[in-house]
């Protein structure tokens, strides 16, 4: 597997700090793709964050709590019924 530079940042750098050693050649590239694979993940995180953030300012939710119903009427074996339901699922009649 050959590892390849994204962002040509990193390209000029290898191509600067090249010795001619193929060893040595070959860490710098490991260490330069490394690190630059760990500064696309944290932009890639941050940005998302930021996004994420932005659209729930623009968009804030509305949490629903759940419904709750007691039954004191012959639930199970004589017992009053405690149910907590969605709201979304209140009126579902297959429950």
């Amino acid at each position: 597997m050959v590892k390849e530079l994204k962002l040509e940042e990193f390209k000029v750098l290898y191509k600067t700090w090249k010795t001619g050693v193929p060893p040595l050649d070959h860490l710098l590239l490991g260490l330069l793709s490394w690190f630059e694979q760990k500064l696309l993940d944290n932009r890639i995180k941050t940005d998302l964050h930021e996004a994420i953030e932005q659209w729930e300012t623009l968009h804030p939710s509305e949490s629903v709590p759940p419904v709750y119903e007691e039954n004191t009427d012959n639930g199970v074996m004589g017992l009053p019924e405690m149910r907590f339901t969605a709201p979304w699922l209140k009126n579902d009649k297959n429950l």
